[in-house]
């Protein structure tokens, strides 16, 4: 945890963003595998962690704006509880390091909130994700499951959001402790990754320097010859030379604090001519992207700064045709770059996506665009501001089954030569991801240099060999 006052310090902000009623806060549960008594590793919401500190399943808080209460609702381990896992801190001792000294048993909660429903108090809850969460709202509060996200408050949601957004001095120190461990989980695959590992071994060395250092994955990782497939988590492949090996990796620290970073490298040694020719344009458009990261730029500029470079040296190679803004503007380049060029990072490796995208990632000026391919998969889209983290990820990808769906529809004939196209049907994909804290100056890169040039990753793969 973070010292108390860190704790005591965002829950007065937020009263102060709040006008009146109950901020009510629910805790995740342990969550089954297969069957109830064995689950996946917890893990705490991340706003309840943020405004609490306190890790463990089974607990809710309520914020009483009028009263100035804190309650903190749970229960301490028993007999049968501590056969199982031995002595830990009380709930009270937790409790305490967040600054929480009223603490009411569980069962208490319901009543608290009748009481307040009967006075006509607002009760606020930000979006449930979790088929409990909406379950204790259905018994404490009455609201049918299927309506609950539209019916959490907007206005405890954008507090949340303003105030998350902005990074402190502490928690961008956590963050460049998940980024570093990452940039290690990724030098470590690759200067070991040779023809003949599989997928799997690779993932699951990966993995180990994410637990080794006290953390966790901060998701699953993405490690595929099969590049092109975006969120590809099937493992089933042996390296083989010449294939390019993707690596989307990252670390979560014990205080839930992520990294995200992406490397592509050779299966071999080193790249093919080909291989090196589209490297080179994606390195070109995070560097592009990277060095246009300032406060008051819309990220939604930055998105379209990569796909225009991108765009630039597709046309170069021959895959693209025609006038190269009007190609991006129409949304031609998509069939190489289907997804959004980055995302905010924090307590959750897609920033307080649970809270809801247009109001993380978009605002009242901006909105998000959700028919046209490639920009509707754009997480963040808004203005840039000083103490935000957030990642660059620009990248080329050759799905053959999207090729086959736009060259049978001859979609945007004017600005792609499929003829040259068929040519690289089965190249696959390559992405390039750093994580970035907003400065007031500009950006800057966080965690350690990860080899990113062609030189640089041909050296660092020299050492499996």
């Amino acid at each position: 945890m973070f010292d108390t006052q860190t704790y005591q310090q965002r829950r007065a902000v937020l009263r102060q963003q709040m006008d009146q009623g109950l901020l009510l806060f629910i805790g995740n549960e342990e969550s089954p595998m297969n069957y109830e008594h064995n689950t996946y590793p917890f893990r705490q919401d991340s706003s309840f962690l943020y405004y609490f500190g306190i890790n463990v399943p089974s607990v809710a808080a309520l914020i009483d704006l009028e009263e100035g209460r804190e309650i903190l609702f749970g229960d301490e381990a028993g007999i049968d509880d501590l056969v199982w896992t031995g002595r830990t801190e009380t709930l009270r001792e937790r409790a305490l390091k967040g600054g929480i000294t009223d603490i009411s048993p569980a069962a208490d909660l319901p009543s608290f909130l009748q009481r307040a429903r009967a006075q006509g108090r607002p009760i606020h809850f930000l979006p449930p994700y979790r088929a409990e969460h909406g379950v204790k709202l259905f018994r404490w509060l009455g609201i049918d499951p299927a309506t609950a996200v539209e019916k959490a408050s907007n206005a405890f949601i954008r507090a949340v959001v303003q105030q998350r957004a902005i990074k402190s001095a502490a928690e961008v120190e956590e963050i460049e402790k998940a980024v570093a461990i990452s940039a290690e989980m990724q030098l470590l695959a690759m200067r070991t990754a040779r023809p003949g590992m599989s997928e799997a071994e690779l993932a699951a060395a990966v993995q180990q320097v994410a637990q080794r250092a006290g953390g966790n994955l901060a998701y699953p990782t993405i490690l595929t010859v099969n590049g092109h497939i975006l969120h590809n988590h099937s493992r089933e492949n042996r390296l083989q030379e010449g294939q390019l090996v993707l690596n989307d990796c990252g670390a979560e620290t014990p205080l839930g604090y992520c990294g995200d970073l992406t490397r592509t490298f050779p299966a071999g040694p080193r790249f093919t001519d080909r291989q090196k020719t589209l490297y080179e344009i994606v390195r070109k458009a995070l560097d592009t992207a990277a060095g246009a990261l300032k406060p008051g730029t819309p990220y939604l500029d930055i998105h379209f700064t990569a796909c225009r470079t991108l765009a630039h040296g597709l046309k170069e190679l021959g895959l693209m045709k025609g006038d190269v803004d009007e190609a991006v503007a129409a949304g031609a380049h998509a069939l190489f770059f289907q997804c959004g060029t980055g995302h905010m990072m924090g307590m959750d490796v897609h920033d307080m996506e649970n809270l809801g995208e247009q109001y993380v990632g978009y605002d009242e000026t901006l909105q998000k665009e959700k028919s046209l391919f490639g920009l509707k998969s754009l997480r963040l889209g808004r203005k840039l501001q000083p103490g935000f983290v957030l990642t660059v990820e620009p990248g080329l990808y050759f799905n053959p089954f999207l090729i086959d769906l736009w060259k049978s529809e001859n979609k945007f004939a004017a600005f792609i030569d499929y003829q040259e196209v068929e040519a690289y049907r089965n190249f696959t994909g390559i992405r390039i991801e750093d994580n970035f804290l907003v400065t007031e100056a500009g950006a800057q890169l966080l965690g350690p240099p990860l080899p990113t040039t062609i030189e640089e990753v041909e050296e660092t793969r020299s050492l499996a060999f």
